[in-house]
């Protein structure tokens, strides 16, 4: 790949991994615009490391709290809200990670379509559209239960599909459990930490069994990219999405999924 592609794919991925906007249909674009080659393996683990290493920094105090809530209290009766949030974020990944180690080959091998990631692009925009459009907006993440955690897993399930959008479906269920934005968002950005961390492991495997050569300047100019794109992303959207709520992410999805349909059928 030349320093331009480099720089724009690992934009795309730092950005829309947790925008509700569907990274698959946006990686789907340079091809289908441009012609360019999928970016590869290799690739695709660096990016997704910047990707967690931003979310992590950007939650650095959160998690830290957790963690130690979570060793100190998390097997005790005298559970506090950072140990009981520990556990949420444990038991809402499990439902993804059994579907995803099941369902996973499969998923790649019928559904990563131009035509599918178009059809759930506009969708489950229209489902976050109602979803934001009908949420009470009362709940904090201080308020939320294990059976709200868990349905938030299950949904999450749902971004197995190209073109859901994990943040996108995540956020939906939080909405409409009566979360307000931000707290959906953040419960969403927590939940995509051992999600991207256990597809990039995954990914890691593959690439090493795999034993292609690897350009590793590449590598780093994307994970360096991507960690940018999406801290400065994290950081942006948590501070405006209780004013500007989520229609504009609405509207840019119903386009993306025209454009796609387009290029399926035009």
């Amino acid at each position: 790949m030349t320093l331009f592609e480099i720089i724009i794919l690992a934009l795309i991925q730092g950005i829309t991994e947790f925008l509700p906007i569907s990274s698959s249909g946006h990686l789907l674009l340079p091809a289908e615009i441009l012609g360019w080659d999928s970016q590869g393996l290799a690739f695709d683990v660096a990016v997704h490391v910047g990707s967690l290493l931003a979310v992590i920094l950007y939650f650095r105090q959160e998690i830290a709290q957790m963690t130690v809530a979570w060793l100190t209290r998390g097997f005790s009766k005298q559970q506090n809200t950072d140990s009981k949030l520990a556990w949420y974020v444990i038991l809402a990944t499990i439902p993804a990670v059994l579907v995803g180690l099941a369902l996973d080959d499969w998923i790649e091998m019928n559904a990563r379509t131009a035509l599918v990631i178009a059809a759930t692009t506009i969708i489950f925009g229209l489902l976050l559209w109602y979803a934001d459009a009908k949420a009470t907006h009362i709940r904090t993440l201080e308020d939320i239960t294990l059976k709200q955690a868990i349905i938030i897993g299950v949904a999450q399930v749902m971004a197995l599909i190209p073109g859901t959008s994990r943040s996108g479906i995540t956020m939906t269920a939080g909405l409409m459990l009566g979360l307000n934005r931000e707290s959906c968002a953040r419960f969403s950005f927590l939940l995509s930490i051992p999600v991207i961390l256990g597809a990039g492991t995954l990914k890691t495997f593959d690439l090493l069994a795999a034993d292609n050569p690897v350009d590793w300047s590449a590598l780093l100019y994307g994970a360096a990219f991507s960690f940018v794109s999406a801290y400065l992303c994290i950081f942006l959207f948590l501070n405006w999405i209780s004013r500007i709520g989520m229609l504009p992410f609405v509207i840019y999805r119903l386009i993306l999924g025209a454009v796609l349909l387009w290029f399926v059928f035009g």
